[in-house]
């Protein structure tokens, strides 16, 4: 199934821009089943192959995990999908650029036209008020809900000391959008440290945001970020 190589595509493209290490994980709702999605088996994301994927239902539960492993952190998946029938594809990421502004109070705002998505508002989880003391991993059905009902109708949310997770309608937007918030974020950083604490920094404003978002479906890349990643090992 050509759905099934793009997923596997998705894994090693986003590895390889960075986004997700070892522990992060791409989604995509079955197109046959919409109440079903294929995630990689707990699996380093570089070294991922069709044989890896195992089919879930929305309570996150394996139908063919024959022996595999399952991702801990599934739940992100499942309950985004439930609330979320618009949504084909989900990443959760520790993409390094991010995470400091999940901490810091500071919000991400738009200042590149190829993540003008982040002028939208990106909500931004706190574990906590769902539950205290815990490792900040979504390990079950209640935390993935907490999740979802955040990240609510927006395409990403941070995950305070965590991470983020982004959606799309389909992969190549989800992929797309995950390259180009972890690049936004290292840029407005870059920005900020440029300007200084009373220098000036210029954002996209509401109708720039809103005229490149219409055209952000990464179509264009998304052919040649996939032939890459296909030919490695």
């Amino acid at each position: 199934m050509d759905a099934l190589q793009d997923l596997v595509a998705a894994y090693r493209i986003l590895a390889a821009h960075g986004v997700i290490d070892a522990y992060g994980h791409v989604s995509l709702r079955s197109p046959r089943h919409p109440e079903r999605y294929y995630l990689a088996r707990s699996i380093a994301p570089e070294l991922v192959s069709e044989e890896d994927l195992i089919e879930y239902d929305l309570d996150s539960r394996p139908i063919n995990a024959n022996g595999r492993d399952s991702v801990l952190e599934r739940f992100i998946h499942g309950e985004i999908y439930r609330a979320r029938p618009d949504v084909a594809c989900v990443v959760h990421n520790h993409s390094p650029s991010v995470v400091p502004f999940s901490v810091t109070g500071v919000p991400m705002r738009a200042l590149y036209h190829m993540a003008a998505f982040v002028g939208e508002g990106l909500p931004n989880f706190e574990i906590r008020d769902t539950r205290k003391g815990t490792d900040l991993l979504i390990r079950d059905s209640i935390l993935g809900k907490a999740l979802a009902e955040k990240l609510a109708g927006k395409p990403a949310a941070l995950m305070r000391g965590h991470g983020s997770v982004v959606v799309g309608e389909n992969l190549p937007r989800a992929v797309g959008r995950s390259i180009y918030l972890e690049q936004s974020a290292r840029m407005q950083m870059q920005a900020l440290a440029l300007a200084g604490p009373s220098g000036r920094i210029t954002y996209l404003d509401e109708a720039e945001v809103q005229a490149s978002v219409t055209r952000q479906d990464y179509y264009r890349a998304w052919p040649l970020w996939r032939a890459k990643a296909l030919k490695r090992p």
